[in-house]
């Protein structure tokens, strides 16, 4: 039991850690289960990995690095949103251009600085221990802005998910909302990067929620265990780095990809069970 409180309840940084990477957990559980929903995996990465020459731009020059990523994101969205609608070419090609162009960039630009020995760490896998207290509340006004997207939005987002054509009989703009679902994953992905890190982040928006998908038939639910295995994420993946010595945010987001496999696991013997339950008996 002492090994599950004591680093908790004698470090505040672990405390700062576990509210920032709970605020985490819930804006990406309800991002990613639009993503995992909507087949938006490969954008979610590309958006991950596309902000990193924003962020090092911001640094270069003395901006925050969370400018920069917005910065970033718009300019992956906006040529993505250029390429798809005024050529022929698909949006995954659009994205797969972007995604190498805006990453190879970055590093470029990383590659030139004698000053990203430190900084070149952050961007990639986040501060979460330690995370200020103004950066927990920049974390808990974007998760409340997630949420509220995600409750104003529900009925179109979920057409869209489904059928898409659906969502234009009843009323709602197919290109309009798929933007705001964008945003919304831009807005995870911009806030999210300072605690876990661009590299892991895309981690927390799939592994999570496609769990979740594994056990859950309504969006409602499957948003809740995404919440869940995250925050069980968060809280076990902190454990292991303060009593292991291991990068904490690689930890949590191994934790995840590790639960994420366990209910695979579980959910296949017992689709098998179910599917020759005279087999499971005799056995």
């Amino acid at each position: 039991m002492e090994w599950l409180v004591t680093p908790f309840s004698s470090n505040s940084f672990m405390v700062h850690a576990l509210i920032a990477g709970v605020l985490v957990s819930i804006a990406c559980a309800i991002a990613g289960t639009f993503v995992i929903l909507r087949g938006l995996a490969f954008i979610g990465d590309a958006l991950a990995h596309g902000v990193l020459p924003g962020i090092a731009v911001a640094l270069l020059v003395g901006f925050s690095g969370m400018i920069g990523a917005a910065v970033g994101a718009a300019v992956m969205i906006g040529g993505i949103t250029l390429i798809t609608q005024r050529s022929r070419l698909s949006s995954d090609t659009a994205i797969g251009l972007l995604f190498v162009g805006m990453l190879s960039l970055g590093v470029v630009i990383v590659s030139r600085s004698n000053s990203f020995s430190g900084d070149l760490t952050r961007i990639l896998f986040g501060e979460i221990l330690g995370i200020s207290v103004s950066a927990i509340l920049i974390q808990l006004a974007a998760t409340v802005v997630i949420a509220g997207m995600a409750i104003i939005c529900a009925r179109p987002f979920l057409l869209l998910s489904f059928d898409p054509e659906q969502a234009e009989v009843a009323g709602f703009s197919s290109r309009l909302y798929h933007s705001i679902m964008l945003f919304m994953i831009a807005i995870t992905v911009i806030v999210s990067f300072q605690t876990v890190g661009t590299l892991l982040v895309f981690g927390m928006l799939i592994a999570p929620a496609g769990a979740g998908a594994l056990l859950a038939r309504r969006v409602e639910a499957m948003m809740a265990w995404a919440m869940l295995f995250g925050v069980l994420s968060m809280y076990f993946g902190l454990l292991i780095s303060y009593h292991f010595n291991l990068a904490a945010g690689a930890s949590i987001v191994l934790v995840t990809v590790a639960i994420f496999f366990i209910v695979f696991v579980i959910q296949n013997l017992r689709s098998r069970r179910l599917a020759h339950p005279q087999e499971a008996t005799h056995g």
